[in-house]
C-alpha cells in the first residue's frame, strides 16, 4: 500500500505528533496553510468515512473532541473548524480516513466555511430526493 499515513504510522515519514492512543494518531498538517492544522487519523487504514467502521469513527471523533477541547482550554485558542472531506469528488486527496482541526481564534482573519454558489434545486425537491426511512 502505498498511503502517506499508513508510512507515518510506520515512522517511515517523520511527523510532528499532537496526540496518539492506541486506536487514533493525530499529527500536524506539514502544507503549512495556516498555524496549528491538525490531522487525526484512525491506526486501521479506512478509505474515508463511508467504509469506516463504526467503534473506529467513534475512537476517531472522541480524540478530536478530546484534541479541540486541549486546543481551547489549554493552548489559547477560541474555537476550532472540523472538516471532512470523502471521494474524490468531494476533493479528499490522502485516501485514508482523516479528520482535520483547524484552531481558531477571534479575528484571526480566516475563511473557514466555504462559499457555495446556490443551490440547483427547490428545497422541496432535495428534501425528497434525501429524506431517509430508518
Amino acid at each position: 500500500m502505498d498511503c502517506i499515513f499508513c508510512k507515518i504510522l510506520k515512522g517511515e515519514i517523520p511527523s510532528y505528533k499532537i496526540y496518539e492512543d492506541e486506536n487514533v494518531f493525530a499529527f500536524l498538517d506539514i502544507a503549512g496553510d495556516v498555524d496549528g492544522h491538525t490531522l487525526v487519523i484512525p491506526k486501521k487504514h479506512f478509505t474515508n468515512i463511508l467504509d469506516c467502521d463504526d467503534q473506529t469513527l467513534k475512537n476517531v471523533m472522541i480524540d478530536v473532541k478530546k484534541i479541540s477541547k486541549h486546543y481551547v482550554d489549554d493552548c489559547g485558542y477560541d474555537g476550532v473548524n472540523i472538516f471532512n472531506a470523502n471521494d474524490e469528488s468531494a476533493q479528499q486527496s490522502v485516501f485514508h480516513f482523516h479528520i482535520h482541526i483547524v484552531p481558531r481564534k477571534k479575528g484571526d482573519g480566516l475563511d473557514g466555511f466555504p462559499h457555495f454558489s446556490g443551490s440547483l434545486d427547490k428545497i422541496e425537491n432535495m428534501f425528497e430526493k434525501l429524506k431517509m426511512n430508518k
